[in-house]
């Protein structure tokens, strides 16, 4: 039965991360933006799992239904990250690396007001017991854990990689053009 759940989680994972990479890449206009934003995704799991743990909760149901909600606030809140920097270098002309600076320090309020509310809405049903809490507690647990954790990858390590892809980008393109210069 276990395997089954696995298994079966896996191919909703699988169909779930293929939908979002689709219209991420149909909204975003490139396929280099939407994979960036897809790897909060496992990095939240991080989190998911060590709350499941540490709240001694089973996977039912329930965490799988807060984990689809966790991952959609991960995402969004990553999807804030890299489109504000794109408008920046896009209508502001900044360069990438202050773009980004200036995404993040505009986009940190609205990340912590989100997965803020998020995780206060949650704590009740992880932290009080009453009638029905055992039902709740894994969606309470998966939602908390994955936000806090997610949002310090989020803040950090979506900024980095950004930069580094748009750095590679950079020296690919520098490269290439100085190739058919040289062939010219």
């Amino acid at each position: 039965m276990a395997s089954l759940v696995f298994v079966t989680g896996g191919v909703v994972s699988s169909l779930g991360k293929g939908l979002s990479a689709a219209a991420l890449a149909a909204i975003l206009e490139s396929f280099r933006q939407p994979a960036l934003i897809l790897v909060t995704i496992p990095l939240a799991l991080i989190g998911t799992t060590w709350a499941l743990a540490l709240a001694g909760e089973s996977f039912t149901i329930f965490v799988i239904m807060g984990i689809v909600m966790m991952v959609g606030i991960v995402v969004n809140n990553a999807i804030l990250i890299v489109h504000q920097s794109l408008n920046h270098i896009r209508d502001e002309g900044l360069a990438p690396r202050e773009a980004i600076r200036e995404a993040v320090r505009n986009r940190m309020r609205p990340i912590f007001m989100s997965v803020s509310t998020s995780t206060l809405g949650m704590l009740p049903l992880v932290l009080f017991p009453g009638a029905g809490s055992e039902l709740y507690r894994g969606l309470g647990s998966v939602v908390v854990g994955g936000l806090v954790v997610s949002t310090l990858f989020t803040l950090f390590l979506v900024p980095a990689l950004f930069s580094l892809t748009l750095d590679l980008r950079a020296a690919l393109a520098r490269t290439f053009a100085g190739a058919t210069d040289d062939t010219a």
